[in-house]
């Protein structure tokens, strides 16, 4: 068995199957377990993971007790009306409530549309890359190019260059 919490010094308690009972929080919250283990059974969703399981009472004895997975315990507890609960325990209900329903909204909603904008994102950079690539590429080629040009022209011998001067001179003569 683990704690998990304490509200109003009362224990809420984990137990070893990973179950959680309700009535401690029930006590702790100031509402009937009576409607609430009504609630959970008459409920799809929940009725299928609760279970009737023994756990220590405040009394100290073993009680058999209605029980929920750690992870439903979440969403039944936002099933509860602030209304119903002990004066003390109606903000922290509410603030519960609030919480979880930002949780959902970030998870169903805020996580998609980050992943949609991230996904535009790098189809934009990516699309970037390949103009960048595509412009290094006819870049590098005229590089190669001029370099090779260059290299010509330093190859050049005066002997090549005097050659050159005698046939345009020719040729211009011929044209004249």
């Amino acid at each position: 068995m683990k704690t998990l919490s304490v509200i109003n010094q009362i224990q809420i308690v984990q137990l070893s199957n990973d179950l959680v009972p309700i009535k401690p929080i029930c006590d702790a919250l100031g509402i009937e377990e009576s409607g609430q283990r009504i609630k959970i059974q008459n409920d799809d969703f929940f009725s299928s993971t609760a279970e009737l399981s023994y756990a220590v009472g405040a009394d100290g004895k073993d009680r058999e007790m209605l029980c929920l997975p750690l992870p439903y315990i979440f969403s039944w507890l936002a099933t509860i009306n602030p209304k119903n609960v002990k004066e003390e325990a109606k903000e922290a209900v509410k603030l519960y409530r609030l919480k979880c329903s930002q949780v959902i909204y970030e998870a169903m909603f805020l996580q998609n549309k980050f992943l949609k904008e991230k996904q535009e994102l790098i189809e934009e950079k990516l699309s970037e890359l390949e103009l960048i690539r595509s412009n290094f590429k006819n870049a590098k080629l005229k590089l190669d190019e001029a370099t090779s040009q260059l290299k010509e022209v330093r190859n050049i011998t005066f002997d090549d260059w005097k050659a050159k001067q005698y046939s345009m001179n020719d040729l211009e003569g011929f044209l004249n």
